[in-house]
């Protein structure tokens, strides 16, 4: 499948399964998953069927999704490892989602092995896709996304409650919250309306897509040790920005409270 065929897989899932349930869900569509972590029918419909249309448009590959993943934490394993593969966030942003917020996207990546050769965020309401190759760039509804200076003082987001107006005694912008979603963050960090996010949990489904999109730019997505992120590097918190060297800095000032 070349990345127009995955996109429109996506949009199509997104158009008949996840779009036609926001603002109309029931009691009884609504799960969760840990306490204050939602999981739908929508997330659960659009996995099932995202993962059966890429795979049968590429036999070879292994599908992890999010939800399956959760059911079955070993299919994790199959991330970095398997020859080919595809990872799924069907629905990103779910508790946004149950609210009636319009910040929730739909998600996938690509991997060789280790590596990330394709990704696609797609955001339903705003009518955007974020597309990238390993090699090709980033592009947003077809239009190449170029490479912008950091602010100054670098601006960042973070999902962190307890760290929000951080700002490593004044070399940065105080630190505002994160939208709820790695598909509405990741965007806004490429487009340059922000310089980075910092994230509690690397979990690989909210952040192997944009990762592509930051490395495409000359970022990428580091652990608040300065180790690149992976997939299996470890569960300590990251911070993903356009700028590797000002990622690092950040990273290595931020309080450690992880």
């Amino acid at each position: 499948m070349d990345t127009d065929q995955v996109l429109g897989i996506i949009k199509q899932v997104s158009a008949d399964i996840v779009e036609p349930r926001f603002r109309a869900l029931h009691e009884d569509e609504i799960d969760s998953k840990a306490p204050g972590d939602y999981v739908t029918v929508a997330d659960r419909e659009a996995e099932r069927e995202l993962s059966q249309q890429l795979r049968a448009g590429a036999r070879d590959a292994v599908v992890v999704g999010e939800e399956g993943s959760f059911v079955d934490p070993g299919q994790l394993d199959a991330i970095g490892v398997a020859p080919h593969c595809f990872v799924v966030d069907p629905l990103d942003g779910t508790n946004n989602f149950v609210r009636g917020s319009e910040d929730f996207a739909v998600m996938v990546a690509e991997l060789r092995g280790v590596e990330t050769v394709g990704a696609w965020i797609y955001q339903p309401r705003a009518g955007k896709a974020y597309v990238a190759t390993r090699g090709g760039g980033v592009y947003c509804n077809g239009e190449r996304i170029s490479a912008a200076p950091i602010h100054v003082p670098p601006q960042g987001a973070s999902t962190f409650r307890a760290w929000r107006g951080f700002d490593e005694e004044g070399r940065i912008a105080p630190v505002i919250p994160a939208s709820g979603s790695a598909g509405i963050d990741y965007p806004h960090v490429v487009t340059a309306a922000i310089d980075f996010v910092v994230y509690r949990f690397p979990k690989p489904w909210d952040h192997l897509p944009g990762q592509l999109m930051l490395q495409e730019l000359g970022g990428d997505v580091v652990h608040l040790d300065g180790r690149l992120y992976r997939p299996g590097s470890g569960r300590m918190a990251i911070l993903s920005c356009r700028d590797l060297a000002t990622g690092r800095r950040v990273a290595s000032g931020w309080p450690r409270r992880d």
